[in-house]
């Protein structure tokens, strides 16, 4: 429905949020009315470039057609039933994503926070069952992020960030180490340990890829040490880094994986996959989830994927992602272009990161402020090369006026 259908305008809107909502999120000052392809257009149906995909969410475009069928169909037969029944959408998604990541078995939730969550659950509980009530203990990266509930956010390596400060004390067993640094893990298991997990490109951590002797050491050292490696997908999985999930950059799989964001298509749905030996842990029971497994979420997730898929977005994510990050290297006062695929980071040598991000915006591109310097771009995996040259123009006109 449009504004005018409501009886209300823009400002409206805008003064109804201020009055009744809590304000955790600095507002782009426009009301997003509709949403198609690449674009986000404003109540005055002027268009704005999305280069952040509802955070790395609109994969396959915002809107998909094939998505918003799927959803209209299932939304005529049953919205939600619990988990007690099976359901159609739910079961196939099931084996979709099972056999195509070479997973074993699956459990769906709803964000990606709780996806997490039930990953950090099922690693202690594997390890309490397997070797006793003392092996609890969960070794992460620093600079970090893997949600904002309080397992998610204990896990996450940034104790003075704003994401922690004020509700402490965080909840115990979790320790951290240099990303990218293999001794830093190393040093940090102790008899207590049980698993390490780690993005394999640090988001909210400022575009920090994994490098391949990482990741695969990672691997080595759990196998080495009776350890699972656990791998936070939320924002890398499905196509985004150029293949179907990061781990298949550096041939190595993961005990367990957590995944959101682009596998719904803009419905909220999460899930993690792991092996045959590590999900005995969750039996009848032990876990559980209202809404995960929606079977309207699941209908929208398995369009979504055959869209990804079949439209080889993984393919598209590399090659215009390698052409993008090559692009930005020419922008002026620049420190380092980072990422993978279409998960990419442009830091500055100054802290003019959100006038940079408003400057885009007065120019109808949207984009993520990590920090005070780095601009993240995480557009739906549908972009162009025409697309990533008409966003470089525009930061280029950002960054010089931010630079007067």
């Amino acid at each position: 429905m449009k504004l005018q259908d409501w009886g209300l305008t823009a400002e409206d809107i805008k003064a109804l949020a201020g009055k009744y909502m809590i304000d955790t999120y600095e507002r782009f000052d426009f009301v997003c009315v509709t949403a198609r392809g690449m674009y986000l257009y404003d109540e005055k149906g002027d268009a704005y470039l999305d280069f952040y995909g509802g955070i790395a969410v609109n994969s396959t475009g915002n809107c998909n057609e094939k998505v918003v069928a799927a959803v209209k169909d299932q939304v005529e037969d049953v919205i939600h039933t619990f988990n007690y029944p099976y359901t159609i959408p739910q079961v196939l998604l099931a084996q979709k994503i099972c056999e195509t990541i070479g997973m074993d078995k699956i459990f769906f939730q709803s964000t990606g926070t709780e996806a997490n969550e039930a990953m950090i659950k099922m690693a202690r509980k594997f390890g309490v069952e397997k070797y006793g009530p003392h092996k609890y203990h969960i070794i992460t990266a620093k600079n970090s992020f893997h949600g904002r509930t309080y397992g998610s956010l204990a896990a996450t390596g940034q104790p003075d960030n704003a994401c922690q400060k004020g509700f402490k004390p965080m909840l115990p067993g979790f320790s951290y180490a240099d990303f990218n640094d293999l001794e830093s893990f190393k040093s940090q298991i102790s008899e207590n340990t049980i698993a390490i997990m780690v993005e394999p490109v640090q988001g909210e951590g400022g575009v920090n890829p994994a490098s391949l002797e990482f990741m695969r050491g990672l691997r080595k050292l759990c196998d080495d040490n009776g350890l699972l490696l656990l791998l936070d997908e939320i924002q890398t999985g499905w196509c985004r880094t150029g293949k179907v999930m990061a781990f298949m950059n550096y041939d190595i799989k993961p005990d367990i994986v957590s995944m959101a964001k682009a596998m719904g298509g803009g419905m909220p749905i999460s899930a993690i996959c792991a092996t045959e030996e590590a999900a005995k842990a969750f039996t009848i029971g032990s876990h559980g989830t209202t809404y995960g497994g929606n079977p309207v979420c699941c209908a929208a997730a398995l369009a979504q994927i055959n869209q990804l898929l079949d439209k080889k977005l993984a393919q598209n994510a590399e090659g215009t992602g390698n052409y993008l990050m090559n692009k930005l290297k020419d922008l002026p006062h620049i420190k380092e272009v980072r990422g993978m695929g279409l998960l990419v980071g442009v830091e500055f040598d100054a802290p003019f990161g959100k006038a940079i991000k408003h400057g885009c915006l007065d120019r109808k591109l949207l984009v993520t402020l990590i920090g005070n310097s780095v601009i993240r771009m995480v557009p739906p995996l549908i972009a162009t090369k025409e697309h990533c040259y008409k966003a470089y123009e525009i930061l280029k006109e950002a960054v010089e006026e931010a630079y007067r």
